[in-house]
């Protein structure tokens, strides 16, 4: 059985998620979607809303079973406790490939028996970003 991680910490899940989120399960039998708790980023659901969110939003996925649970561990280390094999994650723009590309590059190190698979966000997504929604948010601004 092939087993995928999607890590993140989805504060709040956007359709950007959704979407790689849809496309992952595409690929692998199982997959894991990590909610981290990242207390410095200064969420703006607490954990276990975000684990709920998530849930409920990814019930019509159709494809791989889909578990959705919370962490708070070395990333690679979670990997290794579900049986990832492989670790997911979306790329909007430029930026994001220069982050995902030290994160991979470390994580690599760590364990080299664990791959990394990137997915592109659909065009109709790239430019939302969980800390914008957040923003436009706070300041009673339309999210939908």
């Amino acid at each position: 059985m092939r087993v995928g991680l999607y890590p993140g910490t989805f504060d709040p899940v956007t359709n950007g998620h959704l979407d790689i989120i849809g496309r992952a399960v595409k690929l692998v039998d199982r997959l894991v979607i990590g909610v981290a708790v990242n207390d410095g980023k200064g969420p703006m659901f607490s954990l276990q809303e975000r684990v709920e969110i998530l849930r409920e939003e990814t019930t019509r996925f159709g494809g791989a079973e889909v578990v959705v649970q919370p962490f708070d561990s070395l990333l690679v280390h979670y990997a290794r406790k579900v049986g990832a094999s492989v670790i997911v994650r979306g790329l909007r723009a430029v930026a994001d490939f220069e982050y995902e590309f030290q994160m991979t590059a470390m994580n690599q190190q760590l364990a080299r028996d664990i791959e990394t698979v990137f997915l592109m966000a659909d065009p109709r997504h790239q430019a939302v970003a969980s800390r914008l929604v957040k923003e436009i948010a706070r300041v009673e601004g339309d999210i939908t």
